[in-house]
């Protein structure tokens, strides 16, 4: 006879979530022997672990960031593999290249840990360098809440991406360069699929670079982008220059002079947030699930157990159990840096505790 304990297919350690009858872990952020990762992102891929697995896609991101002397295994979507009496597989989480969802069964029970993933009110609203989150039914669903507010809905992207190319198109006939920031990975390349590249050239940081390569190498179709470094100055007058937010206020902007420059994030939701970051336009692009998402995502499960780990989980919690189900959340090290006192005093609610790290997304 099975105890309680033993029906846990994920419990929390200090080293991460963990799959005691599968003796691995996802997602940690200790190092450990045996790590499945649902994406390449910092704060849920970290250094230091003896075994990786990982969706195929993600590999030569992964190599890059943590070496390439790494021991790595990869799964297509779809495959599985069994390890230890736990049948495992990743399946698209629709939130970066390489992003997963881990589908655990054990004995007749499934779960599913989301990893981070993209779902909004607008059904067919998909991130397009990446295959769209595929409902998982599973009887415990573990997922992310990094935008799990009522106030976080998104504008379908047709009309986030209008917005850019006006904005754009305006700066470059009055000569000047369009500074868009966004993460290195993951936001640059869905920047750069959107947009209307016709309307200029488009440059990019020496960080965003080798990440459209993986993109392109992945099928991704992207537009052609060259450095910075490469541009003179009357070609980026009209030229769409992607970067990191790690630009501002640094030397590397004076190649750029009297440029406008932009946010895009999911946290532009809040002017607040915009005002903070000292930008001239924020645009709400995020490749996080909004509320609407969220609920969507969870109830297509049809788990009647939920987990909550990283944003707003005591919102989302509360949330989940007026609906009649069972609900909890679990302390990570997982979050984005831009998830601060600012931002949720704004929201109307207490900060959640997240760590910052490297290459979060928004």
């Amino acid at each position: 006879m099975t105890t309680a304990a033993e029906e846990e297919l994920i419990v929390q350690r200090p080293e991460g979530l963990y799959c005691p009858p599968g003796d691995f872990f996802i997602d940690p952020w200790r190092p450990v022997a045996r790590a499945v990762i649902t994406h390449a992102h910092g704060d849920h891929a970290s250094p230091g672990h003896g075994h990786y697995l990982a969706m195929h896609d993600s590999a030569a991101i992964l190599r890059t960031r943590l070496g390439e002397d790494i021991s790595l295994q990869t799964l297509a979507y779809g495959e599985a593999i069994e390890h230890h009496g736990v049948r495992l597989s990743l399946h698209p989480a629709g939130h970066v290249l390489g992003s997963a969802q881990v589908r655990l069964e054990h004995r007749g029970r499934v779960w599913v840990v989301s990893g981070d993933y993209y779902a909004s009110a607008h059904a067919d609203d998909v991130n397009t360098t990446c295959p769209p989150f595929e409902p998982l039914r599973c009887h415990c669903f573990i997922t992310e809440s990094t935008f799990g507010l009522p106030v976080y809905r998104w504008v379908c992207q047709r009309e986030v991406f209008g917005q850019i190319d006006a904005w754009w198109r305006a700066n470059a006939a009055a000569g000047r360069p369009s500074l868009l920031l966004g993460y290195s990975f993951g936001k640059a390349q869905r920047l750069l699929a959107g947009v209307d590249a016709s309307i200029g050239p488009v440059a990019v940081h020496g960080a965003v670079q080798p990440l459209n390569e993986a993109y392109r190498a992945a099928g991704v179709a992207l537009p052609p982008t060259r450095l910075v470094t490469e541009l003179d100055k009357a070609t980026l007058r009209t030229a769409l220059v992607l970067a990191p937010p790690s630009v501002q206020g640094s030397p590397w902007l004076k190649r750029l002079p009297g440029y406008s420059d932009a946010f895009a994030s999911g946290w532009m939701q809040l002017r607040g947030t915009r005002r903070r970051r000292g930008v001239d336009r924020g645009f709400v692009l995020s490749d996080h699930a909004d509320w609407p998402g969220l609920q969507r995502a969870i109830g297509a499960t049809g788990a009647t157990r939920v987990i909550v780990t990283h944003g707003y989980e005591a919102v989302m919690v509360r949330w989940l159990r007026e609906q009649g189900l069972q609900a909890q959340a679990f302390e990570t090290a997982y979050g984005d840096e831009q998830l601060d006192a600012g931002v949720a005093a704004e929201a109307g609610t207490p900060a959640q505790p997240a760590e910052s790290a490297p290459g979060a997304p928004t």
